[in-house]
């Protein structure tokens, strides 16, 4: 009796013993969510504040170039590959079917249905405006013009919306000639929208071309 009393006396410590072995400890963490108490309301969210994540390091926001031609693919068509508009410009980029021929495309229904080939192109584009604005980009990134901080990145955005010559003018007349679209976009508007993103990686190229 007294054999079997020492035997599941000791069995309970053990158990016990191991137990607290198994125990959790109590482990610093770093909250992943701002708690904002102002005006006596609290908010579980990342941030409030928009601009925190300005060219923050995380994909498809901050200054990555995926960021800036997704941006510029959604203003144009909302990202939609096979989209035509009133005017006949294709795809994501909205691309005309003359600006298409400048970098080796004439087949405007293979490029409609072709990803691969629409991303080439915005590609290509942006190599050769930055070629035939290279002496704009020279001397205004980084400046200031009627209140817009210039980038390079912008004048390739403005001039995928108004075309290398408006773009041109707009800087001749030091930003004072108010240019947009038929349907009232502004050039100003692609300068501010699409600024500070890193397009450095471009290769000015008046050759380019989708091969």
């Amino acid at each position: 009796m007294i054999k079997k009393w020492y035997y599941y006396t000791s069995l309970i410590v053990v158990v016990a013993f191991l137990s607290l072995g198994f125990k959790p400890s109590k482990l610093e963490s770093t909250p992943w969510f701002l708690i904002n108490e102002t005006d006596d309301t609290s908010y579980l969210l990342p941030s409030l504040n928009v601009s925190d994540y300005t060219k923050s390091e995380i994909p498809y926001t901050g200054n990555f170039f995926i960021g800036y031609k997704e941006a510029i693919g959604f203003k144009e068509s909302q990202g939609k590959y096979r989209k035509i508009n009133s005017l006949g410009y294709l795809g994501k980029y909205q691309f005309g079917i003359e600006t298409l021929k400048t970098i080796g495309i004439h087949n405007s229904e293979a490029f409609l249905n072709s990803p691969r080939m629409q991303e080439k192109a915005f590609i290509a584009l942006l190599a050769k405006n930055k070629w035939e604005l290279r002496d704009v980009i020279e001397r205004y990134d980084g400046t200031i013009l009627n209140g817009i901080r210039i980038t390079e990145s912008g004048i390739l955005a403005a001039a995928h919306l108004a075309g290398v010559g408006s773009v041109k003018k707009f800087f001749r007349y030091k930003g004072k000639r108010f240019i947009k679209d038929i349907y009232g976009t502004s050039l100003r508007s692609y300068l501010k929208k699409f600024g500070g993103y890193d397009t450095s990686f471009i290769v000015a190229d008046s050759t380019a071309r989708v091969i």
